[in-house]
């Protein structure tokens, strides 16, 4: 076989991988769309996404009549046991041999740049509702990634920031030994320095540690003001439960958590939670609409949406509206939909989609409130104020994301 003859098989062959790839995006299209939720079902965040992510997907589904483009929405789930490689497996398996169109949720932040290289490779849609990593929209940001909920840089901006300002300026960070728990003490560490304090030590435990007495010593003999919990779900738990056995508070240090969700603060008890600080995108009580979505969610999860559920809700609920204004579910069409529609579901406040991927929104600084102070089960929180979403994102001047780059 000569050059020119091999050259005109592989145009040949190439053109016909095209046309095959193009039938199949057309196939989808025909056979309606497929949300993968890809979630913690009994890890150390499982009772903050988990089931809860997929029923909040499936009430997204539901309150979209169950259909786009005239064609049925269906959803397959998994559990990536917070490793990576099995995320990004099930994530492979999902866009080239089940059909799925866009993965939610993916807690871990480690497992999530895993799937964002995935889906940037097979040119798929994935949208981030609980990992908190800055890279996934700066350094290693993707043309096919949302990151929809919150970052490390927010809720480190949110709530380092007022506690700082309130005198507390000596920190000893304590944070979970992953992409999530480092990008978080190094935002915290930023926040608190940027504002004129120090941060006395850093340590890192593994992730589903049970016992932190090593590193609540170090703590304690730091003599800061603010121990600095920078950790998720049951980590969090763990940390604080033991700070409070070790004594901390007895000494006069105080706890500031980076992370706390609904459920953290259901599983510590009022008594042990009351008085900390934190922010928040979005809290079950905020409005008519929010408090009847939760009820409805409650009824059939037990407890209402995180702020990390409330987040795939309202990922899902933007990503059929924009399929059904591009009209397919091409990809790059429906990301431009994406970032070209507003952000309307009740959880977000004054949302959008930045050319990098990130939705910069609103936030609240809550602060947790007393056993006496609590009117009914759940209400855990009070809101201090709202803040500005712009002064909780970098500004895209300053953005590693080759996208977001003029």
């Amino acid at each position: 076989m000569n050059r020119r003859t091999a050259g005109r098989r592989a145009a040949a062959w190439l053109a016909c991988l095209a046309l095959a790839a193009s039938a199949a995006g057309h196939a989808n299209d025909a056979e309606g769309v497929k949300i993968g939720v890809l979630t913690d079902m009994a890890g150390v965040t499982s009772d903050a996404t988990g089931k809860g992510s997929i029923e909040a997907a499936r009430m997204a589904i539901e309150e979209m009549g169950g259909q786009v483009l005239g064609k049925p929405v269906t959803l397959v789930t998994g559990d990536h046991q917070h490793k990576p490689d099995i995320g990004a497996s099930m994530a492979r398996q999902w866009y080239d041999a089940d059909g799925v169109d866009v993965i939610v949720d993916v807690p871990n932040s480690s497992v999530a740049l895993a799937v964002q290289a995935i889906a940037r490779e097979k040119k798929k849609l994935v949208i981030f509702s609980s990992p908190g990593t800055t890279a996934l929209t700066q350094a290693q940001c993707s043309p096919y990634g949302v990151q929809w909920t919150y970052t490390t840089y927010a809720l480190s901006r949110g709530t380092a920031d007022a506690v700082v300002r309130e005198g507390n300026r000596r920190w000893f960070i304590l944070a979970s030994d992953y992409a999530f728990g480092k990008q978080l003490a190094a935002d915290t560490a930023a926040v608190v320095k940027a504002n004129g304090g120090e941060v006395a030590g850093t340590v890192f435990h593994p992730l589903n540690a049970s016992d932190f007495a090593s590193f609540l010593l170090q703590a304690q003999a730091s003599r800061a003001q603010i121990v600095a919990v920078a950790n998720a779900g049951g980590d969090t738990i763990m940390a604080i439960k033991q700070a409070a056995e070790f004594g901390l508070g007895q000494g006069g240090q105080k706890l500031a958590a980076m992370l706390l969700l609904l459920t953290d603060v259901h599983s510590l008890g009022l008594a042990a939670a009351q008085s900390t600080y934190l922010t928040v995108p979005s809290y079950w009580d905020m409005n008519d609409g929010t408090r009847a979505f939760s009820k409805t969610f409650a009824e059939r999860v037990g407890h209402p949406p995180t702020f990390l559920q409330a987040g795939v809700y309202g990922s899902v609920r933007h990503y059929l509206k924009a399929v059904q204004a591009a009209g397919t579910t091409d990809s790059k069409a429906v990301m431009d939909k994406m970032k070209e529609l507003p952000i309307d579901d009740a959880f977000s406040l004054n949302a959008r989609i930045r050319a990098d991927g990130l939705v910069v929104r609103d936030m609240l600084l809550a602060q947790v409130k007393a056993p006496d102070q609590s009117r009914q089960p759940w209400d855990y929180y009070t809101v201090v104020r709202t803040i500005p979403g712009q002064a909780l994102a970098w500004p895209l001047s300053e953005s590693q994301c080759a996208q977001a780059r003029p």
